[in-house]
């Protein structure tokens, strides 16, 4: 594929080693090396040299590179209409095999769209797959701790029971992230210890790292820690 074939053009192998050390659950022969701001000009190139290869390459899964991952995040984030990019997103997300490729996750229309995306995070973060569940602990974080807030939402981060690290630090920082937006309610979370001890310590630890906190807010934080 012509797409393959671009991709390697940006090439980059110092950044792959780079970034190998970023995404440990990788072994180093999954990346290419790409640098971030490239993927704006693979897009274009893509575009312009091969276009009728971007729907292939989207149902060509699972892809064998980390860069791949990301270019798929890429084309999905840049679909407007909110039925389409769900659906593409739905088919991906089973082959998210990192951090690095989930957190990019983002189309604008799911903004637009939060009473829609809602229904859809709540079967999410059941899925077995847990870079599907860091995914819904990510939109419940970036989309649901202002104006769409509801106490229910953190309820069913907290009842998450993982072995997976980057499932549970996801949600330490959805709680962390809830400390500064939603004081009240997530302080109740703390204070009846709904969650797994680790997940619950480090969501103390990084709301009181975070310059949105009160240093009397942080105070109080460090007295909710739970000791070994």
């Amino acid at each position: 594929m012509k797409v393959l074939k671009i991709l390697f053009n940006h090439q980059d192998e110092k950044y792959g080693d780079f970034l190998s050390k970023l995404v440990p659950t990788l072994p180093r022969e999954k990346f290419i090396g790409i640098r971030s701001p490239e993927y704006k000009k693979i897009i274009s190139e893509i575009k312009a040299e091969c276009p009728e290869e971007i729907e292939p390459f989207l149902t060509a899964l699972p892809h064998q590179y980390h860069e791949e991952n990301i270019l798929h995040v890429c084309f999905i984030n840049q679909i407007k209409d909110y039925q389409e990019a769900v659906s593409k997103l739905e088919v991906f997300l089973p082959y998210a095999d990192n951090w690095a490729v989930t957190d990019g996750i983002g189309p604008k229309c799911f903004k637009k769209n939060k009473d829609q995306l809602i229904k859809k995070i709540r079967l999410w973060i059941e899925d077995e797959k847990p870079y599907t569940k860091r995914v819904a602990i990510l939109f419940l974080k970036k989309y649901y701790l202002k104006e769409a807030f509801n106490p229910e939402y953190l309820e069913w981060a907290a009842r998450i029971r993982s072995d997976e690290y980057y499932v549970n630090m996801m949600t330490a920082w959805l709680f962390a992230d809830a400390l500064v937006f939603q004081w009240d309610t997530a302080l109740e979370f703390l204070n009846l210890r709904k969650m797994d001890t680790w997940t619950h310590n480090k969501a103390i630890q990084k709301a009181i790292e975070s310059f949105r906190i009160t240093d009397e807010q942080k105070s109080f934080l460090r007295g909710l820690k739970i000791k070994k």
